[in-house]
Parts: C-alpha cells; sequence; structure tokens
C-alpha cells in the first residue's frame, strides 16, 4: 500500500493556507466561459498543487493554458495557437479569473478577464512569474538541436563555464530518481548560461555527458534547477508530469512540488494520464475534464473512460470506493442470470462525485449504456429510485459487512474459517479473534486488514472477499430486493441482443 512521505500535517496546513489566502500571489478560481470543449464551467485551486487529469482531447491542456495566460508572462499563442480559417471557433472565448496579488490589492482579491475578440485576445494582466514545462522537456539530448555542437571528439568546455549541482538541487533531485547526483554538472555553452548540457559521474568515477542520460532523468535535472531558482509565489506549469518517469518516480515529483509549495509557496498546475500522480495528493487537488465536463476529487484515472461512455457493457454502476464496488459487484453475483461481463462498477472516491457522473452519464446522448449509482448508507447524498441512485444497507460498508458476519458468527464460523483458506477446525477461535480486532480498532477502513494478520498474514483482498460471500448468505431477502429494484436494469446472459446494432 502507498504511504506518502508527505505528512496529512502538511497537507492541511496547505489546504488551510489557501483557505485562509496567505499568498502573496495566488490564482484562487477560473470561469472559462468558453474556451475549446470546456463551456460556462468553475475550477477552483483549493490546493497549490493541482493535478488536471482526463482522456487525450478532454481538456486539461486548455485548463493549464487558462490559467498561464492570466500573466503577462506568458503569450497566449503559447497554448491557444491561432491558424488562420480553421480556429474560427475561438471568436467568443473567454476566461474570468479571481487571484491573490497582495502588491494591488493588500486586502482584498483582484479579478480579472482574458478573451479573444476582433481576431485577438484582449487581456487585462497580472504580474507573476511562470514556468512553463511542455511535453519537449523529455526530448532526448541527441534530438535537441542546440546541443549539436556537443557532439564531437573534441568538445570540451572551460572550467569557468562548469558548474556543480546545488546542494538544495542535488539533494532534491536525488530523492526524486533515488541517485546521488552530488557530483553531476551544468555545462554552461553561452555566456549567458541559457543553453546548457548536463554531466554525470557513474558509480566508478566515470564521467559521462547528458546524450547517456535517460530522457525522464534528464528533465527532472533540468526542471528541479529551475524549480529551485525560481522566486517565490511563482507558478509552475507542468504537461503530463510522469513523461519518461517510472511511477515511483512521478510519485516523488509530485512530492517535491507539494514540498516546494510549502518552502517557496509555489502554486503547481500539471496535467497527467497517471494515477500514481494522484497519490500523494488530496481529493480538492484534483480535477478531471471529460467532454467539456469538470469534476473535483480523486477519480481513478480507469474510470474516466465510463465518463466518456467508451465501455464495451450494457451497464454502468457508479460507487464511493473500492469496498463499495466490491460489495455491490458480489451483491450481483449472487443474482441469478446476471450476466456479470457485461456489467462495469466503478469507484468515484466519493458520493458526491459518483452521482454527479451517474447524473451527467445518463443525460449524454452520446453515451449508449445506462447507469445506476449505489451510495454508502452513511451518505449524507439523497438516494433516489427513479433516479437510479440506491444506498448500500447500515452505516459504513466496511463496518457493516464485519458487524454483522461477527454477529452471526456462531452459525457462519466454519464457512468463513474454509473460505479464509484456514481448516474447519479453525472456527473455534475465529469468534475471538475477530472480537479483539474489533475491540482494539479505530478505522474500519482496516477491519478487514487487521484480521488477515491476526489469523496468519491472509491477504486483505481474500478476507474481504470471505465476509461479502457470507454477508450476502445471511442477506438472500435483501439480494432478492435488489433483484427486483433492478429488474430490467440488469443485463441478463438470456437477454436477447441485436448483432447489427453492435
Amino acid at each position: 500500500m502507498f504511504a506518502s512521505e508527505i505528512r496529512d500535517s502538511e497537507i492541511n496546513h496547505l489546504l488551510d493556507k489557501v483557505r485562509n489566502r496567505d499568498y502573496g500571489k495566488y490564482l484562487l478560481r477560473m470561469f472559462i466561459e468558453k474556451a475549446r470543449s470546456i463551456d460556462n464551467k468553475t475550477i477552483n485551486f483549493d490546493f497549490p498543487v493541482t493535478a488536471i487529469v482526463g482522456p487525450n482531447g478532454g481538456g486539461k491542456t486548455t485548463i493549464a493554458g487558462a490559467a498561464a495566460i492570466l500573466y503577462k508572462q506568458v503569450p497566449p499563442s503559447q497554448f491557444f495557437a491561432k491558424s488562420g480559417k480553421y480556429d474560427a471557433d475561438m471568436a467568443n472565448w473567454k476566461i474570468e479569473y479571481e487571484s491573490i496579488d497582495r502588491s494591488l490589492k493588500p486586502n482584498d482579491t483582484v479579478r480579472r478577464t482574458a478573451k479573444y475578440h476582433n481576431m485577438k485576445w484582449v487581456r487585462n494582466t497580472l504580474d507573476r512569474d511562470v514556468l512553463v514545462f511542455g511535453v519537449s522537456r523529455t526530448v532526448p539530448a541527441a534530438e535537441r538541436k542546440e546541443l549539436r555542437k556537443c557532439v564531437s571528439n573534441n568538445f570540451e568546455v572551460s572550467d569557468d563555464r562548469t558548474v556543480i549541482f546545488q546542494e538544495n538541487v542535488a539533494n532534491s533531485v536525488s530523492t526524486i530518481l533515488d541517485k546521488n547526483v552530488s557530483e553531476y554538472k551544468s555545462l554552461h555553452l553561452d555566456d549567458k548560461g541559457n543553453v546548457t548540457l548536463l554531466s554525470g559521474i557513474s558509480d566508478t568515477g566515470v564521467s559521462f555527458s547528458e546524450f547517456h542520460f535517460g530522457a525522464g532523468e534528464s528533465s527532472i535535472i533540468r526542471m528541479v534547477i529551475q524549480l529551485e531558482n525560481c522566486n517565490d509565489n511563482s507558478l509552475v506549469i507542468i504537461e503530463e508530469i510522469e513523461n519518461g518517469l517510472h511511477p515511483v518516480a512521478t510519485i516523488r515529483m509530485v512530492e517535491y512540488l507539494v514540498e516546494l509549495a510549502r518552502r517557496k509557496k509555489i502554486q503547481a498546475i500539471f496535467t497527467t494520464h497517471s494515477n500514481d500522480a494522484l497519490l500523494p495528493l488530496p481529493s480538492k487537488a484534483i480535477w478531471a475534464s471529460v467532454n467539456g465536463e469538470l469534476y473535483q476529487g480523486k477519480l481513478d484515472i480507469r474510470s474516466l473512460r465510463a465518463i466518456s461512455g467508451q465501455i464495451g457493457s450494457k451497464l454502468v454502476i457508479f460507487v464511493e470506493d473500492d469496498f463499495a464496488g466490491l460489495w455491490v459487484q458480489t451483491i450481483l453475483s449472487n443474482i441469478n442470470d446476471v450476466a456479470m461481463d457485461a456489467v462495469t462498477i466503478h469507484p468515484m472516491k466519493g458520493d458526491g462525485t459518483a452521482i454527479k457522473i451517474h447524473n451527467n452519464h445518463n443525460i449524454d446522448p452520446s453515451n449508449t449504456q445506462s447507469s445506476i449509482c449505489f451510495i454508502d448508507g452513511d451518505s449524507e447524498q439523497q438516494d433516489d429510485i427513479n433516479n437510479k441512485v440506491f444506498r448500500l444497507p447500515g452505516e459504513s460498508p466496511e463496518s457493516t459487512i464485519f458487524d454483522e458476519v461477527l454477529q452471526n458468527i456462531d452459525d457462519v464460523s466454519g464457512k468463513l474459517a474454509v473460505a479464509l483458506l484456514k481448516p474447519y477446525e479453525f472456527e473455534t477461535k475465529l469468534k475471538s479473534i475477530m472480537q479483539s480486532v474489533r475491540n482494539t480498532n479505530r478505522d474500519y477502513h482496516l477491519l478487514f486488514s487487521q484480521l488477515g494478520k491476526s489469523i496468519g498474514f491472509i491477504p486483505e483482498t481474500r478476507v474481504k472477499e470471505a465476509f461479502l460471500t457470507i454477508w450476502c448468505q445471511l442477506n438472500a431477502d435483501y439480494i432478492k430486493g435488489v433483484s427486483i429494484q433492478l429488474e430490467n436494469i440488469l443485463p441478463l446472459e438470456s437477454t436477447e441482443i441485436d448483432i447489427s446494432s453492435n
């Protein structure tokens, strides 16, 4: 299980910092009236490091670019170039901003607008340092024109143009890449140091140039050098942060941005297709942009196919989290004739997100599958059978399942022992172990993990599946009720399908 190096207290501190508007410069929110596929949508930057996820063409770069062009240092053409008559739809683009700039308003926010009008951008910009790292940063050194002069047996740079990495740069790069770069150097190829070539030292002391770096390694080093030398309160835009990186390095890069937000008060916005990049971030730091719709929260990347309707199934089910998804899957598998391979279940990392996506899915005429939604028993959202929003029984799913099985343990202990990969005779010990785990548990999400360890390191997934199976056996009447509620909704093995329509 992933454990971030960023403490919860640090996450909460940064959330409070934004909430209290404790910044010299900060973009608080944008209202995109029109830009590409996005119409009349608001995005709040509740955390100083914001991830924008979504499928290709979903609007990720539109959001990043819209944020950047508030500031005069970024020309709109960098993100929104116009190609004559082929970009006629730019005519009514407009973006509104609310931001912090203490140099202009010490005690209030600043509002600005950018719009494309009469064939040109009209902007009321602000002044702020902006660093933009596009996807071209991962182009290998051998393919970069400015470095061709370095390809020679006689190439050499004088000592006065050779700079050893600063300690903060070396430490940060080492943390991200898990590599000692304290003896790496930056070779300045021009007088101002605008064109550089990196060099490294192997474990055996042999030097090598950037031409032999990995593309991801090179891009991280170059980004960190710029980030460590940027001014406080800068805005950082990174496209596809995971490009060229191992999943662990991607996670550490995001953690580095969070650490930099605390240390240098930067604000970072990055786009990504990677689930790993989302792991260190709180839910409020993540936005999904799909077909012009925006969703805030920890939305699993794999679920984006469901939002956009790109699923080879007949029914989509949205639930709050992974455990609820496993519960619903087990319930449906206990209903006769259900075609489970025609059902896809998508955890949405939150009840509000699940219902919102469910509602949008069903009103989108491009989606050919129906969807339903199951919320947890303790959800504050409203269940609505007519709108196909159903509520799972009990309070929290984990404690509901665990406690009901424990209450009936005398009747099911033997079955449960076998389901937990233990001998039938283990039933005599199982009840006392379960009771002990329940008595000492403080976080119901950990019940099954704790029980698995207590009975001999049984995998958590196996424990969950065993309890859900037993729970379904104890609740045959409930499952029958679900089958009645979902009659005419669930795809059945016996359902006839018109092949010509597929």
